[in-house]
């Protein structure tokens, strides 16, 4: 910092030092944090604007201490101030944020992103619901598959996508194969009639062979969820069904950018372990400003043909992980192994005609969520009686001033 002389410079047309901290603070409005997307200001990095005179110091708070944007946002701090014709000197100050700042910053960077998110196929009025877990091996999928293809039995259009890109298993469970096409430079889901009702259907296991190692990570990840998001004739679907790979990563974080009004339906086994893990995937979803619409358990019970009830794998958890998240059970499926053999044969319970146990609980699921959970909505209904309440109100004014 160039030395200050004895008596400080008097502020420029009668401008308080107050007055120009805030228009330090405005100037770096400019300041955008490259990696968050959005300005140091409205992220909460400036902690403090100090000056002396013509002299400014600015304290930047960065995510992490070694922050490889340190050095650019330096200099970006230093650029902009300089700018200001009474400044003489800029010194910048960094520090590393502690864990409330830096959970603060990320929500705001989330939220950012998600106002951001850039337009996809999936029409505006589609109901779409994400089947999450936080592990493997709970039955996610088979969840997904059953309760499309219920979703579909009311006469629905279900679309399904298989966002488990390493472990797509979806093709198989429904029975379906074949080759994706193109249209317009778009991939066209493949279709299966469901009684009145229709299921489209994207997923790895149409582009890739069902024992090929899909060896992918990061970027490459969320490009191919975007890709049938964003790149895919999907066409007017009552639902969308995503069916998410376990865990938190990266297509969960990115799902969020692209799809921010995506519903979150997670799935469970009794178990508290089970439980405690599911309870993440919510976590995740919340910090990305997902709705978390429900609890499904999974694996809830089994009863041998003596008719003989055994909680194998305990008892409650699906209750006890909706009660603590504030959201309703949206139903619980007995361990059943019905439900396997149908995915290993490609013939989903859920269409059993002749109105089996597993199928009765896929229907009473499927009501739950298209009458309670996620009804859909009448999106041009909504807009039309708005408009007719607008036009009402007009009128009564008019009226009144005449």
């Amino acid at each position: 910092m160039a030395p200050a002389s004895d008596a400080p410079t008097p502020p420029a047309s009668g401008a308080a030092p107050g007055d120009r901290a805030d228009e330090v603070r405005d100037c770096l409005r400019a300041v955008v944090d490259p990696e968050l997307g959005d300005t140091i200001v409205d992220l909460g990095m400036v902690r403090d604007v100090r000056i002396d005179g013509g002299d400014v110091v600015v304290d930047v708070a960065l995510t992490i201490a070694a922050c490889p944007l340190r050095s650019q946002i330096e200099r970006d701090v230093v650029s902009h101030v300089q700018s200001l014709d009474w400044v003489r000197s800029v010194e910048v100050h960094t520090a590393a944020m502690d864990a409330d700042e830096r959970a603060a910053v990320m929500a705001r960077a989330r939220w950012k992103a998600r106002e951001d998110a850039p337009e996809t196929a999936v029409s505006a009025s589609t109901r779409v619901l994400a089947i999450a877990s936080g592990k493997g091996g709970v039955g996610k999928s088979s969840v997904t598959v059953n309760l499309a293809v219920a979703l579909a039995a009311r006469g629905l259009v279900v679309g399904v996508l298989d966002a488990d890109i390493w472990g797509f298993s979806v093709p198989r469970l429904l029975g379906m194969e074949g080759d994706v096409e193109a249209r317009a430079g778009k991939m066209v889901p493949l279709e299966r009639r469901i009684g009145a009702g229709t299921l489209r259907v994207l997923s790895m296991g149409f582009l890739a062979d069902e024992e090929q190692a899909i060896m992918w990570r990061g970027l490459v990840l969320n490009r191919a969820v975007q890709q049938f998001l964003q790149d895919a004739h999907w066409g007017d679907l009552d639902y969308l069904l995503i069916d998410l790979p376990p865990g938190t990563g990266d297509i969960q974080m990115g799902l969020a950018r692209l799809l921010p009004r995506t519903e979150l339906l997670v799935v469970t086994t009794p178990p508290v372990a089970a439980q405690k893990v599911a309870a993440r995937a919510a976590d995740m979803a919340r910090r990305g400003y997902l709705r978390v619409a429900g609890v499904i358990e999974n694996m809830s019970d089994f009863t041998c043909e003596h008719g003989t009830t055994y909680a194998l794998f305990g008892a409650g958890g699906g209750a006890r992980l909706a009660h603590s998240l504030g959201v309703p059970l949206v139903g619980s499926i007995p361990l059943h192994p019905d439900l396997a053999a149908g995915g290993d044969a490609g013939v989903p319970v859920a269409m059993d005609a002749g109105g089996g146990e597993l199928a009765a609980v896929f229907a009473a699921l499927a009501r739950v969520v298209a009458e309670d959970v996620a009804p859909i909505v009448d999106v041009q209904g909504c807009s039309a009686r708005l408009m007719e309440r607008v036009e009402a109100a007009v009128a009564r004014g008019d009226a009144e001033a005449n």
